[in-house]
C-alpha cells in the first residue's frame, strides 16, 4: 500500500482536507487565551470525530487546519462539528466574545483536498501562516 494511505475492513483511503474559516465580520478575536483554548478544542473535537489534525495554525482573524479523515465522514460534517463545538465552548468561557459578536464564526469556510500538491506542501503552508 502506498505511503500515507489508511485502510479499514472495506476500503483503502487517503482523505486529507485543508479548511480555513473566519470569525464573524473577520474580527481579530483569535488571540491570547482564546487562541490557545481554540487549538485545544479543535484537537478534542477532531479526535472525537476520528480525524487526525496534521497541521493547525491560527491568525487573529482566521483559522487553518489540515486534517486526515476517513471516507465515512463528509468534510461539511467535520467543519460543522468543529465550528459548532468551538463556538459554543469559547462563547461560554469568554463572555467578551458574546458581547462583540452575534455568533463566533461566519457560515462560510474554505475546504480543499490536496490532489494537485503533496500533503507536505499543505502542512508547510499552514505552519508558515504565522510567519507572513
Amino acid at each position: 500500500m502506498p505511503k500515507g494511505y489508511l485502510s479499514s475492513e472495506t476500503s483503502v483511503h487517503f482523505m486529507n482536507y485543508h479548511f480555513v474559516w473566519c470569525p464573524k465580520y473577520r474580527r481579530k478575536v483569535i488571540v491570547g487565551d482564546v487562541e490557545s483554548r481554540l487549538k485545544q478544542l479543535i484537537q478534542e473535537k477532531a479526535a472525537e470525530l476520528g480525524c487526525t489534525v496534521l497541521a493547525l495554525e491560527t491568525m487573529p482573524d482566521h483559522v487553518h487546519i489540515f486534517v486526515q479523515s476517513t471516507p465515512t465522514i463528509a468534510p461539511n460534517r467535520i467543519i460543522a462539528a468543529i465550528k459548532g463545538y468551538t463556538s459554543r465552548v469559547l462563547r461560554e468561557e469568554f463572555p467578551e466574545l458574546k458581547s462583540r459578536l452575534p455568533s463566533l464564526w461566519t457560515r462560510s469556510y474554505f475546504v480543499s483536498t490536496h490532489g494537485h500538491v503533496s500533503s507536505e506542501t499543505i502542512k508547510r503552508y499552514v505552519e508558515e501562516q504565522k510567519g507572513i
